[in-house]
């Protein structure tokens, strides 16, 4: 019996906190929902040829909607995402390094993981993506 008791005492804990998570979100969806109806019921709607019209830096369109993106750029951005996550990666490793015990582990696995990428990036100089032309 007094098992039982401990079991529903910490399961009624256990389940109040996932309640304050559930009645968080509830009221987070029905704020977002009463924002965006009272905006749709107190904007005005007068819609005219020119704001119909798609919208881009102030130029007018001219034309079709479908233009041709060089691959190039994507490149670029995958390249930056690289060393994005290298930079990222950086920070707690200098942190493991300082503890005591972890000084050569970690800084062979970082020579290692330095390594990979020093390899692509010697790859995607190779293939001459890093000139712009």
């Amino acid at each position: 019996m007094v098992e039982r008791a401990v079991l529903a005492a910490g399961t009624t804990g256990y389940f109040h906190s996932y309640s304050v998570v559930g009645l968080l979100a509830v009221l987070g969806v029905l704020f977002v929902a009463v924002a965006f109806g009272a905006g749709r019921l107190l904007r005005p709607v007068v819609p005219t040829p020119e704001k119909l019209l798609t919208y881009e830096c102030g130029v007018d369109p001219v034309g079709e909607g479908w233009a041709h993106t060089q691959v190039r750029y994507y490149v670029y951005a995958f390249l930056y995402v690289i060393f994005a996550v290298d930079s990222i990666f950086l920070f707690p490793w200098a942190t493991v390094f300082a503890a005591p015990g972890y000084g050569a582990a970690t800084l062979v696995e970082m020579f290692i993981f330095l390594g990979f990428l020093a390899v692509g990036l010697l790859y995607a100089y190779k293939k001459g993506v890093l000139e712009w032309t």
